[in-house]
């Protein structure tokens, strides 16, 4: 059924979520081949796939079981070098706007999207809103560490001036989505700064220890950027910019690396002979550190799941983002967030 007008269906899946069908380098192939892979291993999700709809069709295979899958179609789609706010403001039509107001008005119980990261960031702000008593909505990013796990890091984009309050917040909603989507036990949080004693960094970062160490039980204290990739914590909070100065130096330090280490291991018949005895080792490194296995990453704060996906994403990727959205659902991540945000101000 081809819905052109976003009023969505009651459907039998306890679960729906909007795919924002057009943004990625992909799209919407990729989002299809996602939406498919999800379908198939999960049978308590309706999915509904916003944007051109001749477009969308053509990827969509006539064995689709579309009890499960809907169209929204939207003419207007936001590029990736648009200006966010802009963008948002013109397009009001678009499919990445569509998908968040179908969060606002409650047809969907999250999104995603793998388009324009600050015109998501703006849309999930200004048409889904934000939970009653948070400040800032965060954007968090799933950071590799050597033991094969994830840390989650917040905020690394989303606002790049931040108050004590915020970092707080930003502290609650990480710790609760680290349990609950990220299925780790008592996590431990801590605060980025430039050395791990109490005491160091600028007026925020002490500002924010205090408030952390008073607020949060679970808090490790500070945490150096080498020590993120290490796992010290399982969820580092931090302002807007250094969060994304610490995930891009990190981006771009991996990458140097493979670099290297792809130039070395192929000089010379020795290291290339090498190099396939430890074929499966390399795999599984990186592995480790791609993207695709998380999927997407969390606009925390927002009163709705909006989940980021990677512009270059893929249907494995989209899968996987989907999987996010479905455990954030399943969690009541949303409520959990609300539900802290309440209690912390009921105790001041």
């Amino acid at each position: 059924m081809i819905i052109k007008e976003p009023k969505i269906k009651e459907l039998a899946a306890t679960m729906k979520i909007a795919l924002d069908a057009m943004g990625g380098d992909h799209a919407p192939k990729s989002i299809v081949d996602g939406a498919l892979l999800a379908l198939e291993e999960f049978k308590d999700i309706e999915l509904v796939l916003v944007g051109k709809e001749q477009e969308i069709l053509a990827h969509l295979p006539e064995s689709t079981d579309r009890s499960r899958v809907q169209i929204v179609h939207t003419e207007e789609v936001i590029e990736t070098d648009e200006e966010p706010v802009k963008a948002v403001r013109r397009k009001k039509d678009s499919s990445l706007v569509t998908a968040t107001r179908l969060v606002k008005e409650k047809e969907v119980q999250a999104c995603i999207s793998a388009g324009n990261t600050g015109a998501y960031m703006t849309a999930g702000l200004l048409v889904t809103g934000r939970i009653k008593g948070i400040e800032r909505p965060a954007l968090a990013t799933y950071f590799p560490t050597v033991s094969g796990k994830f840390c989650l890091v917040l905020d690394v984009g989303a606002n790049l001036e931040a108050k004590p309050s915020h970092l707080l917040q930003y502290a609650q909603m990480g710790l609760i989505y680290a349990e609950n989507v990220m299925g780790i036990s008592n996590p431990k949080v801590g605060l980025l700064n430039v050395g791990t004693e109490d005491g160091k960094g600028n007026d925020l970062s002490k500002q924010t220890f205090a408030l952390l160490k008073d607020h949060i039980p679970q808090f490790h204290g500070n945490v150096e950027a080498r020590d993120v990739p290490f796992g010290v914590t399982d969820v580092v909070v931090c302002d807007g910019f250094s969060g994304n100065v610490l995930l891009k130096t990190a981006e771009g330090t991996g990458g140097a690396i493979f670099a290297m280490l792809k130039e070395e291991l192929t000089k010379n018949l020795a290291n290339k002979l090498a190099t396939l005895v430890l074929k499966s080792s390399f795999k599984k490194i990186k592995k480790s550190m791609d993207y695709a296995e998380y999927g997407g990453v969390p606009l925390l704060g927002l009163a709705g799941g909006c989940i980021k996906a990677h512009g270059s994403s893929e249907g494995y990727a989209i899968k996987n983002a989907i999987a996010q959205a479905r455990e954030f659902i399943q969690q009541d991540v949303l409520e959990a967030i609300q539900s802290a945000v309440q209690k912390e101000s009921e105790e001041q």
